[in-house]
């Protein structure tokens, strides 16, 4: 929301005045001068302090009518892990096997303290839970190679066998010497920056079943509907799905990609599934309105319904729902904000027409 509490507005202007790290995330600026929205470490001259106002996300920014900063890219520098987090994180990925512990993080002149902070504030969960999450994730793998739970659990730096098949009970729902006899169980989710803010994407061994924007509206809805469709667990890690989702949205939002290759896997209706399949016909740097996707689909009748369903794709970008307007060729019913709709509009059109 717009921050409006004068002591708090006072603080954040000295911040920017600053350009005090500390800041970075906490608060986005509009300058009305030239609608341009920054974080606190911008290098561009200080706007005076009547010619700005604060907002505590960049969505609320983007919905005020600011456009990202080209100085200070707010989206890419203010949601991107802190250099700490950073390294932290590939202490776990390079080590899936190992427990990293506050003692090797200070080892390594990291702070346990704000890494924990900014797990909770950005993954919802902590530092320990997301490396036992990945560790559990590991062994998953490993279980389905052919390894027993035994050579699994203390390879995995478990002191019991009973302590791993706890943990990977409580993790996946069920013992791992059942694992052979469950498929689908587990949906990995990870987190990466986007030009337009951060992005979660998740994924089966089917394929990539969900990427949104972390400030999409019930992204938390959307999480269960999606476990209880798929009978999965959600749990931080990776997979090649996920790695070649964001590999293949960076080179989207770069200009270089204009159709997706990464397989995808989207529980729904038989209706959801068509209209979905219908949305991926849009031509990239063209729209299409409801009426005319319920005409494609042979239901004319059905814009409603289409609608419905359109505003229940959870892939957002590679099914491409930010392409549909409305019948006047209006903006509408963009989940991830009208702003990010416009945004990704325009890009497309821009590279379309370079073609």
């Amino acid at each position: 929301m717009q921050v409006t509490d004068p002591e708090t507005v006072a603080t954040y202007y000295q911040a920017l005045i600053d350009r005090n790290p500390r800041f970075v995330g906490i608060f986005f600026v509009g300058v009305k001068t030239t609608s341009i929205c920054c974080i606190a470490t911008c290098r561009a001259r200080k706007p005076k302090r009547e010619n700005v106002v604060f907002y505590t996300t960049f969505k609320e920014a983007l919905d005020a009518g600011y456009r990202p900063c080209k100085v200070c890219r707010p989206t890419e520098n203010a949601n991107e892990a802190p250099s700490q987090v950073q390294h932290a994180i590939s202490l776990v990925r390079n080590n899936p096997k190992r427990k990293v512990t506050d003692w090797q993080l200070k080892q390594h002149k990291i702070s346990p303290e704000g890494v924990r902070r900014w797990f909770k504030k950005h993954y919802g969960m902590t530092f320990h839970t997301f490396q036992r999450m990945y560790r559990i994730n590991n062994a998953l793998e490993e279980l389905k190679s052919g390894k027993t739970a035994t050579t699994t659990a203390y390879e995995a730096g478990y002191n019991s066998l009973s302590g791993f098949g706890y943990t990977y009970k409580k993790i996946i729902g069920q013992s791992p010497k059942n694992n052979n006899t469950m498929q689908n169980n587990v949906i990995v989710i990870n987190r990466f920056t986007t030009p337009l803010g951060p992005m979660f994407v998740c994924a089966t061994e089917q394929g990539v079943c969900l990427l949104e924007f972390v400030d999409r509206r019930m992204l938390e809805t959307e999480f269960k509907d999606l476990q209880r469709l798929k009978k999965a667990t959600i749990i931080a890690g990776e997979n090649g799905y996920t790695q070649q989702a964001q590999r293949e949205i960076n080179e989207y939002f770069s200009g270089k990609r204009q159709i997706f290759d990464v397989k995808l896997d989207t529980p729904g209706t038989a209706f959801q599934q068509s209209v979905w399949q219908c949305l991926q016909t849009i031509p990239y740097g063209q729209t299409a309105s409801y009426q005319q996707q319920a005409e494609k689909l042979n239901k004319p009748k059905a814009v409603r319904a289409v609608a419905s369903a359109n505003g229940h794709n959870r892939i957002a970008i590679i099914i491409p729902c930010h392409r549909v307007i409305g019948k006047d060729g209006k903006l509408v019913g963009y989940a991830g904000g009208l702003e990010r709709k416009q945004w990704l509009l325009e890009h497309e059109q821009k590279f379309a027409a370079a073609q």
